[in-house]
């Protein structure tokens, strides 16, 4: 009955070995969850777009518009920086910093009288 305690540290090696070799979940990034999050944030862009466009918008409103289309945009760039094989998101980050631009040239225009 020797072989009982031989196969029971093997598998107890064994089991040690793999459990090192585990993957770190927060460090696992699929592909369809940055396409979900940029279409997601991309729909936001759209929406503060939608907001500027407003020709009622009081200035503070319009300068509000303005940050959170910012902060937006610059939330699209981050995400088509983790996928730099991808050469459709580039356009996307550069489409989300010009409407930032546009956003604040609309809240520097009306700061300005």
């Amino acid at each position: 009955m020797r072989v009982l305690p031989v196969t029971v540290a093997v598998l107890v090696i064994g089991q040690g070995l793999l459990a090192g070799c585990a993957r770190n979940p927060a460090e696992t990034r699929v592909a369809g969850d940055d396409d979900m999050a940029i279409d997601d944030v991309s729909a936001r862009l759209e929406e503060q777009r939608a907001r500027a466009a407003q020709d009622e918008l009081a200035c503070g409103d319009r300068c509000d518009v303005a940050t959170q289309t910012c902060e937006v945009a610059e939330e699209l760039c981050a995400l088509v920086d983790r996928n730099p094989d991808r050469d459709d998101l580039p356009p996307r980050c550069a489409q989300g910093r010009e409407q930032c631009s546009d956003a604040r040239d609309g809240c520097a225009s009306c700061q300005n009288g």
